[in-house]
């Protein structure tokens, strides 16, 4: 009778430890970091920008990004409505920001997106920051089903 290999016997086996890949590749092809201290503050490993600081106080806000609730998108739909610093937004209507944002892209926008004009506005109204889920069923009481 002829004799069977181990590997032959489990085609499922793992290999030997010598034959296996390693888990990182080598440090030659690993992504570099820039040496550049703003750009290496501002910057992961992956390349991603960190977060906005968010302001705890609506006098402490200089960008669209750092009200509580306004990321990068949402900060350009503001933007694209006329509203290019935060205390614009102290005067303005949260239901009225929200038809024209709808009147703008031309489609219904989600209705948490009035949820988050209505926690933004009042924030730049001397409001503590809350999230804008805070705010949905003051949405639904004012403006019923949107």
């Amino acid at each position: 009778m002829a004799s069977l290999s181990f590997p032959s016997l489990l085609p499922f086996a793992r290999p030997p430890v010598a034959a296996r890949q390693p888990l990182l590749p080598p440090p030659s092809r690993l992504p570099r970091m820039s040496t550049n201290s703003t750009l290496g503050a501002l910057l992961l490993p992956n390349r991603r920008r960190v977060k906005s600081p968010k302001a705890l106080q609506a006098a402490d806000c200089q960008r669209l990004e750092q009200l509580p609730n306004i990321g990068p998108a949402m900060a350009a739909d503001l933007r694209a409505l006329g509203i290019h610093h935060p205390r614009d937004l102290a005067h303005r209507d949260a239901f009225g920001l929200y038809q024209a944002l709808c009147a703008h892209t031309g489609k219904r926008q989600d209705p948490c997106v009035l949820d988050t004009f209505m926690a933004a506005t009042d924030f730049m109204r001397g409001a503590e920051p809350a999230p804008w889920w805070a705010y949905t069923a003051q949405r639904k009481l004012l403006h019923g089903e949107v």
